[in-house]
């Protein structure tokens, strides 16, 4: 069985990540307004990325995964960048830097 991970562009230009075991049925409800509540409001433009996997729990997994990403980090999977990818998943926030900084220094 393949099952799959999926992100869809959304009319208003934001992205929905899910998973499936049947692909074109999920995809079918996602453009008839059946699919979730996001892509019901926003409507689907196209699917832009797409991963397979064997088994539906680690295609949920990574779903879940995904959708803890910033914009940028889904746009840099989408575009296969993975430089960016690894840039992305850096934490740049002010309190994690200066303790990095700190660590390094000492």
């Amino acid at each position: 069985m393949t099952c799959h991970v999926y992100i869809l562009e959304c009319g208003n230009g934001t992205y929905y990540t899910g998973s499936t075991k049947e692909l074109e049925v999920r995809l079918q409800q996602h453009i008839n307004g059946l699919g979730s509540n996001h892509t019901k409001k926003h409507g689907v433009r196209e699917l832009v990325y797409l991963e397979e996997f064997t088994r539906i729990d680690h295609a949920f997994e990574r779903e879940k995964q995904i959708q803890g990403w910033r914009r940028e980090k889904k746009e840099a999977l989408i575009e296969g960048n993975a430089h960016k990818l690894h840039e992305l998943a850096k934490c740049l926030n002010e309190t994690m830097h200066r303790n990095f900084i700190k660590k390094e220094l000492s």
